[in-house]
């Protein structure tokens, strides 16, 4: 599994518009609930509070870690679960609408004022009076008074009309002065208008344009500036920072110069550099390539969930954890990649016996991380009787990463002679015989974007038909009765394969959302012995039913192929991977279609349950129903420190079979 974490750092403030001018003429426009408040002739603060904000030291280079440093604390016994990832971050912006001014700052205010007004208290209201709004502003201000001609004056109803107008966001000053007559007092409320908005200029902006940015922004070019308008226009910028993963970003200064010219500074949040904890094997290398993000730029929260998916599903790590620490520069970040290593290296020995055989031994080494570079090797060696019995041996390579473009190569090579069963396309036994193959093959992708790759497959395999073992309905077919059909089944295939994956599946081994989609293209020839077109396209789709530890698995696959197919070049189904409750490969032809359905739920820890049913059919022409079958079944699965592993049972029409294997269904 894989986690999202977020180190404490200063908290984000967001600066209100603030440019002193030398006279009243030329206004300071600032938040309205922030603003100075006073009232003639009283004099009162007039500096808003603020909230202070110290820098983090952190080092700009990737931090050099012990290796037997623990990652973040992540129970590992849960699914992968990448929606979940907090898109916040402690110094992320948070640009909100104004508060009112914080005690005890406004209540000192406050207590001014109403002191002073209150040696009006009872006196009747025989005027209010308007200065300094203009007729854009000045029906606003009399909607904002409450207070009218004939009420009996109230200290505290004066301060809330004061308030209110500070809060229609038009002004950056209001104050009330009293005139004394013998029928009572006029009250006189005076206003500074905050400038008329000419123009708007971004700086630090990289990822949007500043026409991109004035399609967010509803302020009016050539109408008083509303800062109320301001802050949520500053909302909505962050909002489609947050929206495309920039959580970090932030407006760090707004201010208006005497032409009404508003400048708006945006602080991005950059990522200063990579951190890995946790890896004794792995080289720092093969986890830094897989981030999505470069050093230098915006840190972006999606990019950084992907990065974890990557290295989740290279299958070296039971656990990948994700922490924000901050760096050197404010509103920045290293990120500090914690991983847990598992076991990727596997020796296998056994010995079995056989009535067509007799006693066989067998040897195996794979490592999936040879020697913590990310290479895949694995070789089997098998030996039993003579040249005529099983034998021979496997030796596959891959390297992941052959230049910056991503391009891998796997190189396969096989000779290999075993016991072989075969069926018909209706799943009828016809003859058990020794089949030996030899040749090899070589496969080189390359990411054509984040999630689709493409594939080509060069093959070149030489089959033999050995011996006989025992009969089906066909008897024995190493007469020279059968020389035929061993010439149109056995020699050389040469063949390319070309194919396309796209996959956004969240993990590719415990996968609870995402689509995986597989096309393919395989043309024999090439100077081998048969000449032959394959095409498949299978769709495999996730979602989550219920809570995030249940999830509906679906899977669809089409085949078709023509030419001179030999049995082991057809589309085969039966068994584990394909359809459960029939003996693996029963069913072989020409043409192939597959469905399944499948309900996982937990069990216990890493333990998971599953419910299932398959249906599909092979044939070589015209589909007909007998050609379809179906099965339904139970399963288990367990994520182990080798690997998943899974135990099926499915029953079909010819009765119940168990299944394992090491892997997944699909």
């Amino acid at each position: 599994m894989f986690g999202f974490a977020t180190s404490e750092a200063a908290p984000a403030q967001s600066s209100v518009v603030n440019q002193p001018f030398e006279d009243k003429k030329e206004v300071e426009v600032v938040d309205p609930e922030q603003s100075k408040l006073k009232a003639q002739p009283v004099e009162t603060p007039t500096q808003p509070a603020e909230t202070p904000t110290q820098p983090v030291e952190a080092p700009t280079q990737p931090v050099e870690t012990p290796t037997e440093a623990k990652p973040t604390e992540q129970p590992a016994d849960k699914p992968v679960d990448t929606s979940n990832v907090d898109t916040t971050a402690p110094n992320a912006p948070t640009v909100e609408k104004s508060e009112p001014v914080p005690e005890p700052y406004r209540s000192q205010v406050d207590t001014v004022i109403l002191d002073y007004m209150k040696q009006f208290e009872g006196k009747t209201i025989v005027d209010i009076e308007f200065e300094g709004a203009s007729e854009a502003t000045l029906p606003t201000v009399k909607v904002a008074v409450t207070e009218h001609v004939g009420d009996t004056f109230s200290a505290a109803a004066a301060l809330r009309d004061r308030n209110a107008l500070v809060n229609t966001g038009y002004f950056y000053e209001a104050y009330q002065t009293f005139e004394e007559i013998p029928e009572g007092i006029v009250i006189t409320f005076h206003v500074l208008e905050n400038p008329i908005l000419k123009d708007i200029v971004y700086t630090g902006n990289t990822l949007y344009t500043k026409e991109e940015l004035d399609h967010i922004v509803t302020l009016k070019k050539g109408e008083i500036l509303n800062s109320n308008t301001l802050h949520d226009n500053i909302s909505a910028i962050q909002e489609d920072y947050r929206n495309e993963g920039f959580i970090l970003m932030k407006v760090t200064d707004m201010n208006i110069d005497k032409e009404g010219v508003l400048t708006l500074r945006i602080n991005e949040g950059i990522l200063e550099g990579y951190a890995v904890k946790g890896n004794k094997k792995t080289k720092d290398k093969v986890i830094l390539r897989e981030m999505r993000q470069e050093v230098g730029t915006p840190f972006n929260a999606k990019l950084a969930r992907r990065s974890m998916q990557r290295v989740y599903n290279l299958g070296f790590f039971e656990d990948v954890n994700l922490k924000m620490n901050p760096g050197v520069e404010p509103n920045a970040v290293i990120m500090e990649v914690n991983v847990k290593e598992k076991r990727t290296g596997t020796f296998g020995i056994g010995a079995g016996y056989s009535t067509s055989d007799g006693i066989i031994g067998m040897v195996s080494v794979t490592d999936t991380n040879f020697r913590g570079v990310g290479d895949t090797i694995s070789v089997m060696y098998e030996r039993s009787g003579n040249e005529n019995d099983a034998h021979g041996y496997s030796f596959t390579y891959r390297h992941p990463w052959m230049d910056r473009h991503e391009t891998a190569i796997r190189l396969q090579i096989y000779n290999r002679t075993y016991a072989y069963n075969d069926y018909d396309t209706r799943g009828h036994f016809k003859e058990e015989y020794m089949r030996k193959y030899v040749g090899g093959e070589i496969t080189i992708s390359r990411p054509v974007s984040e999630y689709s790759t493409n594939f080509i497959t060069f093959r070149n395999r030489k089959d033999r038909y050995v011996r006989h073992v025992s009969s089906g309905n066909m008897g024995d077919r190493s007469t020279e009765a059968f020389s035929d059909w061993r010439k149109k089944n056995f020699g050389l295939t040469r063949s390319i394969t070309l194919e396309h994956v796209t996959d956004t599946r969240d993990n590719i081994y415990e996968p609870t959302t995402g689509n995986k989609v597989n096309l393919a293209l395989e043309v024999g020839n090439f100077g081998g012995d048969f000449n032959f077109q394959k095409v498949s396209i299978e769709h495999q789709h996730y979602r989550v039913a219920g809570d995030h530890n249940q999830v509906w698995a679906f899977r669809g696959m089409y085949g078709y192929g023509r030419g001179d197919l030999t049995e082991f070049n057809q589309f085969r189904l039966g068994g584990q991977g394909s359809l459960r409750g029939y003996r693996d490969d029963q069913f072989r032809g020409n043409r192939l279609i597959l469905g399944s359905i499948e309900y996982r739920f937990p069990l216990y820890k890493k333990v998971q349950g599953a419910l299932f049913t398959d249906f599909g059919g092979v044939w070589d022409t015209g589909l007909r129903p007998r050609n379809l079958k179906g099965s339904y079944g139970i399963g288990v699965a367990m994520n182990t420190p080798m690997g998943p592993m899974r135990l099926d049972y499915g029953r079909g029409s010819q009765g119940g079979r168990f299944h394992f294997t090491v892997g997944t269904s699909f």
